[in-house]
């Protein structure tokens, strides 16, 4: 087959779908008319003055019967261009479009428009290839070297057009290189769609359910032009392929965009800058992409960012996230993910968001030396600090620390906001549990506030859960509890002939004892984690009994603050209402699906309604996660008071047991409140941090004091808010 094949002349901008393609009784411009419906009498044949005027002006037309305007045109806008096939101009007359700083006339010079429809007022100027487009009003599309649309175009969506084989499909996989848990891309996903897909690969019918849903949702007829909204600027381009644009868009110096859907909004505008090369790929509104950027292959959430030459590949970063300087392959990530700093490395993970990565951190290896289907799952919270190395396969609880270390073999850490410390020294791996509640509270409550005051979505496809005390740690605290007790006891078998090895119950009982009573024994005791780590060295725990504590203040503060959040939206309700209203039986099982946190038996009974085609369509499967979100708050306020039940071993709290819990939550606010200080103040009182001020007085002006900190104010606000609100709670009995 020849790689250039010759065609006869007047072929340019006809036959646009091939014949056996065209539906019956129907035209090449059939789907072009649905996408740019326009008014009966809107366009009407050139005189032949206008003709006359256009060739003054070097223009060529292959067919100027086909070159079609409105009653608003000056044929002096059009100098040295091209047009083929049918070709519509909107209203078109001499006045300049200002973007910013750059101001250009309006009108068509020096290009070749192929088989277009071009709103009204529009710049374009040196596009030295437009075949197959839809132009939206007042776009500015200057200096590109080919913007054109194929018949089959899918615009990003892994679906098949009509007599497409099934091999060419564009998928993406997912959490795993292999390919094992790949999903079809589309636009409208969400990272909760992408889980239900990649996760539950046991579930065939609902996978198969989930692919026939995808590809219904999109015409698979052939003959759908490219699309630039209104008020988009595309300057100083290269290559555009298969594009559909949002209005408000503006891309300059991009080098490839192939297969997209790039959404943009007049209050959300997207912008892709120098550089940039994305195929295969839907990117939603407000995002950011600039300077040298690769994405395959993607799907990029809203109020997102790729800058200073990151690569996505094969992955999914959800909605409000940051990358750069960094290479990101086959993940599912969740929202809020920061990974700002050069030579850091994410491979075949599921991070659940709310996540950070330091500079020069690499989770995950490529490959074990026998196959490279090895994945890292990742709770809310993570944070793997500078260099850090990670290798597969790894599991790690919410808000997981990791120091600067080279981690020898696979991890799971089951205990939630804990620091991880690889001690070479001693050739073993140290873990501190509830660190972030003891050491570093400004970070922990700030980065709850600061994801939450971060999320611009307008639009918000799917609500999620910031707050770092929520059913799925509470329910990871509880478990950490139970296992902190059963070291704990086991530790003390360990060392003292007096006692022989607990287990069972025994065990958790004799922890539980230790921990509580604050029994000098435990000074002298190693506490040594199991199941952690792939190795025959040693995990010990580190500050045991602190860290219980700091569990229990933890549930204790989320239970009471949701109790609060009931009463506040029942005014008239006393704490005997709490019970009549609340009282169920603890749901443990809950799914983080995409940021959004879902009771197991609701996923399950989702998945089934997918499976049985109750849930037919993609807009419904999202109607779903609308409405279990509106029943959150209640579920979230049930698991509160069967925590509380819980806490207290009782089955029904007392009016002075919930006062005595109003009190200790009031106490722990106000420890919350003391150590945001402390942690932060520690930055100030560091004598080396000090070493690079000539004084005093210059480190206050550059830093501001203590005192002043912003968000050191806004918690003493908050803790004398909740000394209000306790108060008025108490008062209603």
């Amino acid at each position: 087959m020849d790689n250039v094949s010759i065609l006869p002349p007047g072929s340019i901008g006809r036959q646009f779908i091939p014949p056996e393609f065209l539906p019956p009784g129907q035209d090449e411009y059939h789907f072009r008319n649905i996408q740019a419906p326009h008014p009966a009498g809107r366009f009407r044949h050139l005189r032949s003055d206008e003709v006359e005027r256009l060739v003054k002006n070097s223009n060529d037309c292959d067919n100027w019967d086909q070159l079609l305007v409105t009653d608003e045109f000056d044929p002096g806008q059009i100098k040295n261009s091209k047009f083929f096939g049918l070709v519509r101009i909107g209203r078109l007359r001499n006045m300049i479009l200002e973007h910013h700083d750059f101001r250009v006339p309006t009108g068509i010079t020096n290009s070749s428009i192929v088989s277009c429809d071009i709103g009204d007022h529009v710049a374009i100027h040196g596009v030295r290839y437009l075949a197959y487009y839809i132009i939206g009003d007042r776009c500015i599309l200057t200096n590109i070297d080919e913007m054109n649309t194929s018949n089959h175009a899918k615009f990003g969506n892994g679906i098949l057009k009509e007599g497409e084989p099934e091999k060419i499909r564009v998928w993406l996989d997912l959490m795993n290189e292999t390919g094992c848990r790949q999903v079809l891309p589309f636009d409208g996903m969400i990272p909760a769609d992408a889980y239900l897909w990649a996760k539950y690969r046991d579930d065939r019918p609902l996978l198969e359910q989930l692919k026939q849903i995808t590809q219904n949702s999109f015409d698979h007829r052939r003959g759908y032009y490219g699309m630039v909204a209104d008020q988009c600027v595309i300057k100083n381009s290269r290559i555009l392929k298969d594009v559909k644009i949002g209005p408000h868009c503006y891309i300059k110096g991009a080098n490839k965009l192939k297969n997209l859907t790039i959404h943009s909004s007049p209050d959300e505008p997207t912008q892709i800058g120098e550089g940039v090369e994305l195929v295969n790929g839907i990117i939603g509104c407000g995002c950011h992409i600039f300077y040298g950027c690769k994405a395959v292959r993607f799907i990029l959430g809203q109020n997102s960012n790729l800058k200073y030459g990151a690569r996505l590949i094969h992955s999914f970063l959800g909605d409000n996230s940051t990358v750069s300087c960094c290479e990101i392959l086959n993940n599912l990530v969740f929202p809020a993910h920061e990974q700002h700093h050069n030579n850091s490395f994410l491979v075949a993970s599921l991070v659940l968001g709310q996540s950070n990565m330091a500079a020069g951190a690499t989770i995950g290896s490529n490959h074990n030396s026998r196959a490279n289907d090895n994945e890292i799952q990742a709770g809310r919270g993570f944070w793997p600090g500078l260099c850090t190395s990670v290798k597969h396969s790894c599991r790690f609880a919410s808000f997981t620390l990791l120091s600067k270390a080279d981690y020898p073999a696979e991890l799971n850490i089951p205990l939630p906001f804990s620091l991880l410390s690889n001690n070479a020294s001693r050739d073993q791996l140290e873990v501190t549990p509830a660190f972030w509640w003891l050491y570093n509270m400004y970070a922990l409550i700030r980065n709850s506030w600061k994801f939450a005051d971060r999320d611009k979505r307008l639009n918000k496809i799917q609500n999620i859960e910031f707050d770092f005390l929520a059913p799925d740690t509470v329910e990871e605290i509880l478990s950490a509890r139970q296992l902190l007790q059963r070291w704990t006891a086991q530790a003390l078998g360990r060392i003292d002939p007096q006692i022989q090895a607990p287990t069972g119950e025994e065990c958790t009982r004799l922890g539980e004892k230790l921990l509580r009573e604050s029994d000098p024994r435990l000074k002298t005791l190693e506490v040594l984690g199991e199941n952690m780590e792939k190795s025959r060295r040693k995990v010990v725990i580190q500050k045991c009994q602190p860290a219980y504590r700091a569990y229990e203040d933890m549930l204790y503060y989320y239970a009471v603050n949701n109790l609060i959040a009931w009463l506040q939206a029942h005014p008239g309700a006393k704490f005997h209402d709490l019970s009549a209203a609340l009282k169920n039986q603890r749901q443990t099982q809950w799914v983080n699906l995409g940021g959004q946190l879902i009771p197991a038996p609701d996923v399950d009974q989702l998945r089934s309604d997918i499976r049985t085609g109750k849930l037919s369509a993609w807009p419904d499967i999202h109607n779903r996660y609308e409405d279990l979100w509106k029943n959150y708050p209640l579920e979230k306020q049930k698991h509160a008071w069967a925590t509380l039940t819980l806490l207290l071993d009782v089955a029904e709290p007392s009016l002075p047991q919930w006062h005595s819990a109003l009190d200790r939550s009031l106490t722990i606010q106000q420890y919350i409140c003391d150590q945001v200080y402390i942690s932060r103040k520690k930055d100030y009182d560091n004598p080396f941090r000090q070493a690079t001020y000539r004084n005093q007085e210059e480190m206050i002006a550059a830093l501001g004091t203590i005192d002043d900190n912003s968000f050191v104010k806004q918690v003493r606000q908050e803790t004398e808010q909740y000394h209000r609100t306790i108060g008025e709670i108490r008062q209603r009995g």
